[in-house]
Protein backbone atom coordinates (compact mmCIF):
# COMPACT_ATOMS: atom_id res chain seq x y z
CA UNK A 1 0.00 0.00 0.00
CA UNK A 2 0.97 3.26 -1.13
CA UNK A 3 1.50 6.20 1.73
CA UNK A 4 -0.45 8.15 -0.86
CA UNK A 5 -3.64 6.12 -1.03
CA UNK A 6 -6.73 7.59 1.28
CA UNK A 7 -6.78 7.17 4.65
CA UNK A 8 -10.12 7.02 7.02
CA UNK A 9 -12.61 10.04 7.01
CA UNK A 10 -11.01 12.38 9.09
CA UNK A 11 -12.44 16.00 10.21
CA UNK A 12 -14.99 17.35 8.12
CA UNK A 13 -14.42 21.08 7.02
CA UNK A 14 -17.25 23.12 6.91
CA UNK A 15 -18.59 24.46 3.32
CA UNK A 16 -17.64 28.24 3.17
CA UNK A 17 -18.84 30.97 0.73
CA UNK A 18 -17.39 31.66 -2.41
CA UNK A 19 -14.65 34.65 -2.86
CA UNK A 20 -13.38 36.19 -5.58
CA UNK A 21 -10.93 34.44 -7.90
CA UNK A 22 -7.71 35.11 -7.20
CA UNK A 23 -5.80 37.38 -10.08
CA UNK A 24 -5.14 35.89 -13.90
CA UNK A 25 -2.50 37.32 -15.59
CA UNK A 26 -2.56 38.00 -18.94
CA UNK A 27 -2.67 35.23 -21.69
CA UNK A 28 -3.58 32.74 -18.39
CA UNK A 29 -6.32 30.71 -17.64
CA UNK A 30 -8.13 29.88 -14.58
CA UNK A 31 -10.23 26.98 -14.26
CA UNK A 32 -11.84 24.28 -11.20
CA UNK A 33 -10.63 20.80 -11.36
CA UNK A 34 -13.75 19.20 -9.23
CA UNK A 35 -12.64 15.44 -7.76
CA UNK A 36 -14.72 13.38 -5.54
CA UNK A 37 -14.31 15.19 -2.06
CA UNK A 38 -11.74 17.63 -3.74
CA UNK A 39 -11.65 21.16 -5.42
CA UNK A 40 -8.52 22.50 -7.22
CA UNK A 41 -8.18 25.84 -9.18
CA UNK A 42 -5.91 24.83 -11.99
CA UNK A 43 -3.89 28.17 -13.67
CA UNK A 44 -2.50 27.23 -16.55
CA UNK A 45 -1.07 29.01 -19.85
CA UNK A 46 -1.64 27.84 -23.37
CA UNK A 47 1.30 26.65 -24.76
CA UNK A 48 3.13 28.27 -28.41
CA UNK A 49 2.33 25.63 -30.38
CA UNK A 50 0.78 21.89 -30.00
CA UNK A 51 2.42 18.88 -28.65
CA UNK A 52 4.18 19.94 -26.30
CA UNK A 53 5.01 18.26 -23.18
CA UNK A 54 2.97 18.49 -20.00
CA UNK A 55 4.49 20.66 -16.98
CA UNK A 56 2.98 20.77 -13.38
CA UNK A 57 3.90 23.25 -10.94
CA UNK A 58 3.33 23.01 -6.96
CA UNK A 59 3.49 26.11 -4.61
CA UNK A 60 4.64 26.51 -0.90
CA UNK A 61 3.55 27.02 2.11
CA UNK A 62 1.00 30.16 2.45
CA UNK A 63 1.47 30.46 -1.48
CA UNK A 64 -0.14 29.93 -4.73
CA UNK A 65 -0.64 29.11 -8.29
CA UNK A 66 0.30 32.81 -9.12
CA UNK A 67 4.13 32.09 -7.78
CA UNK A 68 4.78 30.07 -11.12
CA UNK A 69 3.15 32.79 -13.35
CA UNK A 70 7.24 34.40 -14.65
CA UNK A 71 8.13 31.12 -15.37
CA UNK A 72 5.38 29.75 -16.63
CA UNK A 73 5.35 32.52 -19.54
CA UNK A 74 9.10 31.93 -20.02
CA UNK A 75 8.69 28.05 -20.58
CA UNK A 76 5.72 28.32 -23.17
CA UNK A 77 7.83 27.58 -25.85
CA UNK A 78 8.86 24.03 -24.02
CA UNK A 79 6.21 22.61 -22.03
CA UNK A 80 2.18 22.61 -21.69
CA UNK A 81 2.30 24.24 -18.18
CA UNK A 82 -0.32 24.16 -15.62
CA UNK A 83 0.13 24.87 -11.87
CA UNK A 84 -2.32 24.33 -8.58
CA UNK A 85 -3.40 25.86 -5.76
CA UNK A 86 -3.03 23.21 -3.18
CA UNK A 87 -6.35 22.58 -1.05
CA UNK A 88 -7.34 25.18 1.59
CA UNK A 89 -4.60 27.45 -0.81
CA UNK A 90 -5.25 30.38 -3.64
CA UNK A 91 -8.29 29.83 -5.09
CA UNK A 92 -8.86 26.14 -3.83
CA UNK A 93 -11.34 25.64 -0.94
CA UNK A 94 -10.21 23.07 1.94
CA UNK A 95 -10.68 19.61 1.06
CA UNK A 96 -13.76 17.80 2.51
CA UNK A 97 -11.46 15.40 4.90
CA UNK A 98 -9.73 18.66 6.54
CA UNK A 99 -6.15 16.44 5.53
CA UNK A 100 -3.62 18.80 5.24
CA UNK A 101 -0.65 16.53 5.37
CA UNK A 102 1.93 16.25 3.14
CA UNK A 103 1.09 13.04 2.16
CA UNK A 104 -2.63 14.66 1.84
CA UNK A 105 -1.32 17.20 -0.31
CA UNK A 106 0.92 14.74 -2.22
CA UNK A 107 -2.66 12.71 -2.89
CA UNK A 108 -4.50 15.62 -4.28
CA UNK A 109 -1.12 16.15 -6.61
CA UNK A 110 -1.73 12.63 -7.53
CA UNK A 111 -5.36 12.57 -7.78
CA UNK A 112 -5.46 15.68 -10.39
CA UNK A 113 -2.28 13.85 -12.52
CA UNK A 114 -4.41 10.75 -12.64
CA UNK A 115 -7.86 12.13 -13.37
CA UNK A 116 -6.74 14.60 -16.13
CA UNK A 117 -4.33 11.84 -17.16
CA UNK A 118 -1.43 14.50 -18.29
CA UNK A 119 1.40 11.98 -17.15
CA UNK A 120 3.80 12.14 -16.95
CA UNK A 121 4.78 15.32 -16.67
CA UNK A 122 7.80 17.94 -16.19
CA UNK A 123 6.87 18.36 -12.02
CA UNK A 124 8.08 21.41 -10.31
CA UNK A 125 7.97 21.81 -6.83
CA UNK A 126 9.06 25.04 -4.66
CA UNK A 127 9.72 25.15 -0.39
CA UNK A 128 6.52 22.70 0.52
CA UNK A 129 5.77 22.09 -2.63
CA UNK A 130 9.66 20.61 -3.43
CA UNK A 131 8.47 18.51 -0.41
CA UNK A 132 5.01 17.51 -1.63
CA UNK A 133 6.59 16.58 -5.66
CA UNK A 134 9.31 14.59 -4.29
CA UNK A 135 6.81 12.19 -2.37
CA UNK A 136 4.51 12.34 -5.54
CA UNK A 137 8.11 11.35 -7.79
CA UNK A 138 8.86 8.59 -4.99
CA UNK A 139 5.71 6.81 -5.14
CA UNK A 140 4.66 7.52 -8.66
CA UNK A 141 7.83 7.51 -11.18
CA UNK A 142 5.25 6.79 -13.64
CA UNK A 143 3.69 10.75 -13.20
CA UNK A 144 7.06 12.02 -13.98
CA UNK A 145 9.39 12.79 -16.74
CA UNK A 146 11.83 15.28 -14.62
CA UNK A 147 11.56 16.56 -11.10
CA UNK A 148 12.57 20.94 -10.80
CA UNK A 149 12.79 21.21 -6.49
CA UNK A 150 13.40 25.15 -5.78
CA UNK A 151 14.40 25.27 -2.02
CA UNK A 152 12.46 22.15 -1.32
CA UNK A 153 11.76 21.86 2.33
CA UNK A 154 13.18 18.54 3.05
CA UNK A 155 14.29 17.79 7.00
CA UNK A 156 16.60 20.08 8.34
CA UNK A 157 17.46 19.40 11.82
CA UNK A 158 19.38 22.33 12.44
CA UNK A 159 17.06 25.10 11.11
CA UNK A 160 17.80 28.46 10.51
CA UNK A 161 16.74 31.38 13.80
CA UNK A 162 14.82 33.09 10.79
CA UNK A 163 12.63 29.79 9.85
CA UNK A 164 11.36 29.36 13.17
CA UNK A 165 8.50 30.92 13.47
CA UNK A 166 7.50 29.75 9.93
CA UNK A 167 7.72 26.64 12.38
CA UNK A 168 6.30 27.67 15.39
CA UNK A 169 2.99 28.33 13.21
CA UNK A 170 2.72 24.10 13.77
CA UNK A 171 2.13 24.49 16.88
CA UNK A 172 -1.46 24.52 18.65
CA UNK A 173 -2.87 27.87 18.94
CA UNK A 174 0.34 29.78 17.18
CA UNK A 175 -1.65 30.79 14.22
CA UNK A 176 -4.28 32.57 16.55
CA UNK A 177 -1.65 34.11 19.10
CA UNK A 178 0.19 35.62 15.71
CA UNK A 179 -3.19 37.07 13.85
CA UNK A 180 -3.75 38.79 17.97
CA UNK A 181 -0.30 39.69 18.10
CA UNK A 182 0.05 41.54 14.75
CA UNK A 183 -3.75 42.72 14.59
CA UNK A 184 -2.80 46.56 14.23
CA UNK A 185 -0.43 45.78 10.63
CA UNK A 186 -1.47 46.64 8.11
CA UNK A 187 -2.38 44.10 4.84
CA UNK A 188 0.78 46.43 3.12
CA UNK A 189 3.12 45.60 6.10
CA UNK A 190 2.24 41.66 6.58
CA UNK A 191 2.78 41.45 2.63
CA UNK A 192 6.31 43.79 2.98
CA UNK A 193 7.30 41.01 6.33
CA UNK A 194 6.80 38.19 4.11
CA UNK A 195 8.31 39.34 0.88
CA UNK A 196 11.56 40.33 3.79
CA UNK A 197 11.23 36.20 4.53
CA UNK A 198 10.99 35.03 1.24
CA UNK A 199 12.87 37.40 -0.98
CA UNK A 200 17.06 37.31 -1.00
CA UNK A 201 16.67 41.68 -2.10
CA UNK A 202 12.89 42.75 -1.22
CA UNK A 203 14.03 45.44 -2.85
CA UNK A 204 13.26 44.50 -6.34
CA UNK A 205 10.04 44.37 -6.09
CA UNK A 206 8.38 46.78 -8.31
CA UNK A 207 5.65 48.90 -6.86
CA UNK A 208 3.19 47.90 -9.13
CA UNK A 209 3.79 43.98 -7.95
CA UNK A 210 4.07 45.00 -4.15
CA UNK A 211 0.58 46.42 -4.61
CA UNK A 212 -0.68 43.07 -6.62
CA UNK A 213 0.72 41.19 -3.42
CA UNK A 214 -0.57 43.66 -1.14
CA UNK A 215 -4.11 42.44 -3.01
CA UNK A 216 -3.67 39.44 -3.05
CA UNK A 217 -2.30 39.18 0.74
CA UNK A 218 -5.89 41.26 1.31
CA UNK A 219 -8.01 38.75 -0.40
CA UNK A 220 -6.76 35.79 1.50
CA UNK A 221 -7.18 38.12 4.62
CA UNK A 222 -11.20 37.23 3.92
CA UNK A 223 -10.85 33.31 3.90
CA UNK A 224 -12.52 31.97 6.43
CA UNK A 225 -10.18 29.24 6.78
CA UNK A 226 -6.66 30.68 5.83
CA UNK A 227 -4.89 30.59 8.76
CA UNK A 228 -6.20 27.01 9.85
CA UNK A 229 -4.68 25.58 6.08
CA UNK A 230 -1.40 27.45 7.19
CA UNK A 231 -1.21 26.28 10.45
CA UNK A 232 -2.13 22.52 9.56
CA UNK A 233 -0.01 22.45 6.84
CA UNK A 234 3.02 23.52 8.32
CA UNK A 235 2.13 20.96 11.12
CA UNK A 236 2.23 18.60 8.05
CA UNK A 237 5.22 19.21 7.42
CA UNK A 238 6.71 19.19 11.04
CA UNK A 239 5.24 16.27 10.51
CA UNK A 240 6.86 14.69 7.77
CA UNK A 241 9.82 16.16 9.16
CA UNK A 242 10.01 13.18 11.82
CA UNK A 243 9.47 10.19 9.77
CA UNK A 244 11.26 7.67 9.76
CA UNK A 245 11.52 4.21 7.90
CA UNK A 246 10.63 4.21 3.83
CA UNK A 247 8.28 7.25 4.28
CA UNK A 248 11.06 9.63 5.73
CA UNK A 249 11.58 12.73 3.19
CA UNK A 250 15.44 11.88 2.32
CA UNK A 251 14.91 7.98 1.62
CA UNK A 252 11.70 9.40 -0.55
CA UNK A 253 14.48 11.81 -1.98
CA UNK A 254 17.03 8.44 -3.02
CA UNK A 255 14.05 6.45 -4.68
CA UNK A 256 13.38 9.19 -6.92
CA UNK A 257 14.30 7.85 -10.87
CA UNK A 258 13.72 11.42 -12.60
CA UNK A 259 16.33 13.38 -13.71
CA UNK A 260 16.42 16.12 -10.86
CA UNK A 261 17.20 20.10 -10.99
CA UNK A 262 18.06 21.74 -7.60
CA UNK A 263 17.66 25.18 -7.23
CA UNK A 264 18.93 27.08 -4.03
CA UNK A 265 19.61 30.96 -3.29
CA UNK A 266 22.37 31.48 -0.61
CA UNK A 267 19.98 34.45 1.06
CA UNK A 268 17.47 31.74 1.57
CA UNK A 269 16.10 32.60 5.07
CA UNK A 270 13.90 29.56 4.88
CA UNK A 271 16.07 26.53 3.77
CA UNK A 272 19.87 26.72 4.28
CA UNK A 273 21.31 26.29 1.51
CA UNK A 274 23.99 23.51 3.31
CA UNK A 275 21.25 21.71 2.62
CA UNK A 276 21.77 21.95 -1.22
CA UNK A 277 24.72 19.35 -0.91
CA UNK A 278 22.88 16.74 0.92
CA UNK A 279 19.86 16.96 -1.88
CA UNK A 280 22.38 16.61 -4.67
CA UNK A 281 23.37 13.23 -3.21
CA UNK A 282 20.13 12.21 -2.24
CA UNK A 283 18.76 12.16 -5.48
CA UNK A 284 20.71 9.49 -8.10
CA UNK A 285 20.52 11.76 -10.88
CA UNK A 286 20.63 15.43 -10.07
CA UNK A 287 22.06 19.01 -11.14
CA UNK A 288 22.51 21.70 -8.84
CA UNK A 289 21.81 25.64 -9.63
CA UNK A 290 22.84 28.02 -6.77
CA UNK A 291 22.01 31.49 -7.28
CA UNK A 292 24.11 33.75 -4.88
CA UNK A 293 21.61 36.73 -4.80
CA UNK A 294 18.64 34.84 -4.56
CA UNK A 295 16.19 33.79 -1.36
CA UNK A 296 13.60 31.19 -1.14
CA UNK A 297 11.67 31.69 -4.39
CA UNK A 298 13.90 32.11 -7.20
CA UNK A 299 11.23 31.13 -9.67
CA UNK A 300 9.88 34.58 -8.81
CA UNK A 301 13.02 36.56 -7.98
CA UNK A 302 15.34 35.39 -10.97
CA UNK A 303 12.44 32.85 -13.49
CA UNK A 304 15.02 33.89 -16.37
CA UNK A 305 17.96 31.80 -14.51
CA UNK A 306 16.07 29.28 -13.70
CA UNK A 307 14.19 29.04 -16.81
CA UNK A 308 17.45 28.52 -19.01
CA UNK A 309 18.78 25.87 -16.30
CA UNK A 310 15.42 23.93 -17.12
CA UNK A 311 15.83 24.69 -20.30
CA UNK A 312 18.89 22.73 -20.39
CA UNK A 313 17.58 20.00 -18.08
CA UNK A 314 14.71 19.40 -20.71
CA UNK A 315 17.49 19.49 -23.77
CA UNK A 316 19.30 16.83 -21.67
CA UNK A 317 16.78 15.00 -21.58
CA UNK A 318 15.13 15.18 -24.84
CA UNK A 319 12.11 16.74 -23.53
CA UNK A 320 10.23 19.68 -24.58
CA UNK A 321 10.77 21.59 -28.11
CA UNK A 322 13.44 24.28 -29.27
CA UNK A 323 13.90 27.79 -29.45
CA UNK A 324 12.68 29.70 -26.45
CA UNK A 325 15.91 31.11 -25.41
CA UNK A 326 15.91 34.39 -27.81
CA UNK A 327 12.15 34.99 -26.17
CA UNK A 328 12.67 34.64 -23.22
CA UNK A 329 16.17 36.59 -22.84
CA UNK A 330 13.71 39.57 -24.95
CA UNK A 331 11.01 38.90 -21.77
CA UNK A 332 13.78 39.59 -19.58
CA UNK A 333 14.18 43.44 -20.82
CA UNK A 334 11.05 44.17 -19.77
CA UNK A 335 10.03 41.71 -16.80
CA UNK A 336 9.29 44.33 -13.88
CA UNK A 337 12.14 42.29 -11.47
CA UNK A 338 9.59 40.49 -8.94
CA UNK A 339 6.98 38.19 -9.93
CA UNK A 340 5.82 39.71 -6.48
CA UNK A 341 5.31 37.26 -3.92
CA UNK A 342 2.33 35.94 -2.80
CA UNK A 343 2.66 34.18 0.36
Amino acid sequence: MSSTESPDAGTVVPVVPPVRAVRVGAGEALRTASLPGLTLSVRSRPPSRAGLPPALYVHGLGGSSLNWSALMELLADRVDSEALDLPGFGDSPPPDDGDYSLTGHARAVIRYLDASQRGPVHLFGNSMGGAIVTRVAAVRPDLVSTLTLISPALPELRAQRTAWPTALLALPGAARLFVRATQDWTVERRTREVLALCYGDPSRVSPEALAAAVAEQERRAELPYFWDAMARSARGVVDAYTLGGQHSLWRQAERVLAPTLLVYGLRDRLVGHRMAHRASAAFRDSRLLTLVDAGHVAMMEYPEEVARAVIGLLDEVGGGGAGAGAEMDDMAEERDGSGAARG
